[in-house]
């Protein structure tokens, strides 16, 4: 086999409504929601940079041009803060500076799924392979979820995709994987079902919001073919890539947070407050007496 060509993009969808976690998202794009600190969309940036990533795509809607101003350079307040000599603050803006020209916005006009959302991209994208990153997902793990599947894809080319065990009464949420070999951490994808019901699900090993795709799958998303939900699925296209090119599902080390729901919004925040050393002690002791109140 060739070596596989490096990967050096990253499509982020955010272009969704929030709707789960409204009023807040009103006037502001939920991936501008913060844990702890940092927004959602920073959390997925800074893992793709961890993976060698060095461009970036944001697929956005009406109302979320706030994304594309946070990674802008806040020229007033950088000088306010140096003329009052607060370093340790400037120096918290720092990841959330991008070079300039390697990031681009694209509008997706209308709400068609994840698969027209990356169609949209297709300009971005050309003849090269790309991850994508659902910022909904965070993963906390010692090394980027991203750099896991890139080294992943790097042994074996074609398409990667993450993937963890969900229980089985919950697989009509998820895309489903039929998998073949299986190694304990990598799989062969023989097939993928979009939210199959229980009884139906060929396996219980879910994709999460962390793939890495060769362009192969663009040419399937541009027949626009509406799958389930009348929406224009990823998971469709990605299925009619099987056996034309490599495609494996990765179990990946960590623990991954869907803040896309007010639950795992709520365990992130704990989670990855509990890994301050400047804010874990006060953490454990508040925690303590709400814990007390169970």
């Amino acid at each position: 086999m060739s070596k596989p060509k490096p990967l050096r993009k990253a499509v982020l969808p955010v272009a969704g409504l929030g709707t789960r976690f409204l009023p807040a998202t009103k006037a502001m794009p939920k991936e501008m929601l913060t844990v702890v600190d940092r927004p959602l969309i920073q959390y997925a940036i800074d893992e793709a940079r961890e993976a060698g990533i060095e461009e970036f795509c944001l697929i956005t809607g009406r109302g979320k041009d706030s994304l594309i101003d946070y990674f802008d350079i806040a020229y007033e307040l950088e000088a306010t803060l140096r003329e009052r000599n607060k370093l340790d603050t400037l120096k918290a803006l720092e990841p959330s500076s991008i070079e300039a020209g390697s990031l681009v916005a694209v509008r997706q006009q209308e709400p068609l799924g994840l698969g027209h959302a990356i169609w949209c991209a297709r300009s971005f994208i050309g003849d090269d392979p790309f991850a994508i990153l659902l910022p909904d997902d965070i993963v906390k793990s010692g090394t980027s979820c991203v750099k896991q599947l890139v080294d992943a894809y790097n042994q074996t080319g074609g398409n990667v995709v993450a993937v963890t065990e969900v229980p089985r009464e919950q697989t009509n949420r998820y895309g489903i994987l039929d998998i073949g070999k299986d190694d304990g951490r990598l799989v062969e994808v023989k097939g993928l079902v979009e939210k199959p019901k229980p009884e139906d699900a060929p396996s219980n090993l879910s994709i999460i919001g962390r793939y890495v795709l060769t362009p192969d799958v663009m040419t399937h998303l541009a027949k626009l073919e509406k799958g389930a939900g009348g929406e224009v699925q990823l998971t469709d296209a990605m299925a009619k890539t099987i056996g034309h090119v490599p495609f494996h599902g990765l179990r990946y080390e960590g623990e991954r947070f869907d803040c896309g729901n007010k639950i795992g919004f709520l365990e992130a925040q704990i989670a990855f407050s509990l890994e301050r050393p400047d804010l874990a002690d006060e953490v454990r002791a508040f925690l303590k007496k709400y814990t007390s109140q169970i």
